[in-house]
């Protein structure tokens, strides 16, 4: 909406109840804008560290390295048909250099 400054003088109150549910109101000066009104939203505070503490947990083995089977679905590759999935840490430490 635009308005000019007269009326934004005269109905100010009825343009910041407009502002306050979210409509942009142009004040123009012969014409050519030159202020805007907008609503102003209040910043979400920060979350405090720790907040979830004891709430979220991870396995004791979130690090350890991916069975090959999983790690060869992550890289694109399939292992050979008959093969068993064995999770070595030989294996898996030999396709992690061949990917760097």
């Amino acid at each position: 909406m635009e308005v000019n400054v007269h009326e934004a003088k005269t109905n100010f109150s009825k343009l910041l109840q407009r502002v306050a549910l979210g409509e942009e109101i142009i004040i123009a000066k012969a014409g050519t804008p030159v202020a805007k009104l907008v609503p102003v939203y209040a910043e979400k505070p920060k979350r405090p560290l720790g907040f979830y503490k004891g709430q979220i947990w991870m396995a004791d083995d979130f690090n350890a390295p991916l069975p090959d089977d999983i790690l060869a679905g992550f890289l694109g590759e399939e292992l050979p048909p008959g093969k068993i999935p064995v999770k070595t840490e030989k294996s898996v430490s030999q396709k992690r250099k061949k990917r760097k």
